[in-house]
């Protein structure tokens, strides 16, 4: 018996204003909902009660509950490719030292504004299509990264693009155990500067 796959891409594209404020209101309850509750108990019912609609609103939009975390998530990692993205056009040109400290700043203003809900994310993100959905994520910010790398005056990197993965590693990696709970909170402070005295280290071969 031939099976066939609930599509995971929403219903419809909002357009008007009252679309845009539904699908914003569905993103921050199933955020809420998962923080509260965790992933196992966040539901379309319980998404679509917390954000004071029905579910068949709900539908209009997202098929299904893997439509709408995928929405969720596709929203949460655009903004921090667009943040990344600004960061490295406002510094190319200067030297490595300054595009570690605004590539770290740009990335942490993000995911560190809301710790709680970059941690909820993580519990799905790389299950089913979040999987393929970062991957063209990653893809976009390591190019952004190299694209700048080659415009620094200190620019001694034989492979650009090599570099720019290792270097959105260095960022990405710490700043997940942060907010896991592996690098205690006491540290907040000081993480921002750390990281980037790391990347900033690793850019100019220290």
């Amino acid at each position: 018996m031939k099976t066939t796959t609930a599509p995971l891409s929403p219903r419809k594209t909002p357009i008007q204003s009252r679309s845009v404020a539904t699908v914003e209101a569905l993103h921050t309850a199933t955020i809420q909902v998962l923080v509260a509750e965790g992933l196992s108990r966040c539901t379309t019912t319980r998404v679509a009660s917390r954000a004071g609609m029905s579910v068949g609103s709900l539908y209009q939009y997202y098929p299904n509950r893997e439509a709408l975390l995928i929405g969720v998530l596709e929203l949460h990692l655009t903004k921090i490719a667009d943040a990344l993205e600004a960061a490295c056009l406002s510094v190319r040109g200067k030297p490595v030292a300054e595009m570690a400290a605004a590539m770290v700043q740009a990335f942490l203003s993000l995911k560190l504004a809301n710790p709680d809900e970059s941690k909820a994310l993580y519990s799905f993100a790389a299950e089913r299509d979040g999987a393929r959905l970062m991957g063209v994520i990653y893809k976009r910010m390591v190019n952004d990264i190299a694209q700048t790398l080659v415009t620094a005056p200190d620019n001694t990197f034989p492979d650009p693009v090599f570099t720019a993965h290792l270097a959105l590693g260095v960022i990405t990696g710490p700043t997940k155990s942060f907010l896991e709970g592996f690098i205690p909170a006491d540290y907040t402070g000081q993480f921002q500067t750390h990281l980037s005295r790391l990347l900033a280290g690793y850019l100019k071969g220290e």
